[in-house]
């Protein structure tokens, strides 16, 4: 995350002062062709256009209430259709979720006071049951804390009991005026922010700073503001903002006499958005419910504030014997499912296991009734008192007839990183068995990664070359194009986050 915001303020820093010399050269071939472009001594502080988004306000009698005050599942899955359709954030596939889900088990993987915080959840389906597949994905809304919510609207002067629909303001140069698309519902304003606007967690973008320069009637606090969207000011904005993550609850708080119209609210805040978890159970082994594995992320400033993660957060806080239902999307990931005689080589450390437990009970119900092909799995974590992730489950599906036993021509290795003075990985334990891993490799078997996209996902596609090369003979460069095409031929599976 922190070399995200690093990159993008080195982008700011090179986009400034380009498009300072850009105005400044097209001011001097022709002032009077471009005159929206800005004034080349005139700082770009003194223009704002309109907002790009109009609220609408309606009266409680044109509300339908079916809509809009009913309780029910229906009504809920209307509120978030309607909440994505008029947010101007960008959201993929369908508005309203594929289906609620009901929290039935929340148990604790690791061990507590670890420091490392993993949680296993199971859910049940209480609206219509899904179909998926093993190595989907599950995206969650999740919850906003309704006290920052509460605190949101006071802060900005707006009545939670409103109700209203918002449209995209039409261009200039366009059709005058705004959109009237008829199949928008009003909805309570309350309601939108909870489902659209991320005012709790996510940290706003540098226009919002320079938006917020204009209402703000504090001369302190607009000298402050106007600093931090100079490119004078780029290094104490990212210091304050995105290293210090604050939120847009945070910083409105920090300027007091800023009051921003909901219009460039509604725009300018980050729209709430779905977290995806790879789905770490198989439909053949738990017909009508799906399991997450869900590390609780939480993490200090530089200034000692402490942060955690909007979504893990929230389900991690949730009772099973409550009924809070959460709404979801099903979509394909990139772990295809692979044909139960197909063998695997299988690499997930961490919460990178959790696909493979999926891929584990499915594989282990197809034993049942058919012939299926060996599986090896490489699983690591930090400490074998603390963090060996489903322990027993990997035990049983080794022993005897099991999926990752040695007579099935698999085998389960772990690597514990810090149990050691030296530390071991998943890659020092393919090395180990390179002559196991390479047979599979000639009998056809795929390959899949999951887990952090830091040094992981490299450092174990460097470990299968140099496995080719040792066990084949093959020069290093001949090893290299091996595994390339297997990656071409669709045998080679990465699934990494940050």
């Amino acid at each position: 995350m922190t070399s995200i915001l690093q990159g993008m303020l080195r982008y700011e820093g090179a986009l400034d002062p380009w498009m300072s010399s850009l105005w400044r050269m097209l001011n001097k071939i022709d002032p009077n062709f471009f005159p929206n472009g800005p004034d080349p001594v005139e700082s770009e502080m003194t223009l704002l256009d309109q907002p790009k988004v109009e609220v609408r306000y309606h009266d409680i009698g044109e509300v339908n209430s079916q809509f809009s005050v009913a309780a029910d599942l229906q009504s809920r899955e209307k509120d978030i259709e309607m909440a994505r359709l008029m947010s101007p954030g960008k959201f993929s596939g369908k508005s309203g979720p594929s289906c609620f889900l009901k929290m039935t088990k929340n148990k604790l993987l690791t061990k507590a006071g670890c420091g490392k915080d993993v949680r296993h959840f199971e859910f049940e389906f209480v609206s219509s049951t899904v179909r998926y597949e093993v190595g989907d994905v599950l995206e969650v809304l999740p919850g906003q804390n309704p006290a920052a919510v509460d605190v949101f609207l006071q802060r900005c002067n707006l009545n939670p009991e409103s109700f209203i629909t918002v449209h995209h303001r039409k261009q200039e140069n366009g059709i005058c005026g705004t959109d009237l698309d008829v199949s928008k519902v009003p909805i309570k304003l309350k309601t939108f922010v909870e489902l659209a606007m991320d005012v709790s967690s996510a940290s706003p973008r540098r226009y919002f700073f320079e938006v917020m320069s204009f209402f703000a009637t504090a001369q302190h606090e607009k000298e402050r503001l106007q600093y931090f969207t100079s490119p004078e000011g780029r290094d104490d904005l990212y210091q304050y903002n995105q290293k210090e993550r604050r939120t847009v609850l945070e910083v409105l708080e920090d300027f007091p006499s800023v009051q921003m119209p909901f219009e460039w609210l509604v725009q300018l805040v980050p729209p709430l958005k779905p977290r995806a978890f790879s789905i770490s159970s198989s439909p053949s082994a738990h017909p009508g419910q799906v399991d997450l594995t869900v590390n609780v992320v939480s993490w200090t400033t530089p200034f000692k504030r402490k942060r955690s993660g909007l979504c893990s957060t929230w389900l991690a806080n949730l009772d099973p014997h409550q009924s809070t239902v959460i709404p979801a999307w099903f979509q394909k990931g990139s772990l295809p499912p692979p044909s139960p005689l197909e063998p695997l080589i299988l690499i997930g450390p961490g919460t990178g296991c959790a696909p493979f437990r999926g891929f584990i009970e499915e594989r282990s119900i197809q034993s049942q009734s058919s012939t299926t092909a060996p599986i090896m799995f490489f699983f690591g974590c930090r400490n074998e008192e603390n963090d060996f992730l489903y322990r027993d489950f990997w035990s049983h599906h080794s022993q005897e007839e099991g999926v990752l036993s040695e007579a099935k021509g698999g085998g389960f290795f772990v690597a514990f990183s810090r149990d050691q003075p030296q530390k071991v990985y998943v890659q020092h334990k393919m090395r180990e068995n390179s002559a196991r891993v390479w047979d599979l490799l000639s009998e056809g078997a795929a390959v899949y990664v999951a887990g952090s996209s830091t040094k992981m996902p490299s450092d174990v596609l460097e470990a299968f070359e140099e496995i080719v090369s040792k066990e084949s003979g093959l020069p290093s460069e001949s090893a290299v194009r091996w595994v390339r095409a297997l990656e071409r031929a669709g045998k080679y599976h990465v699934e990494a986050w940050s």
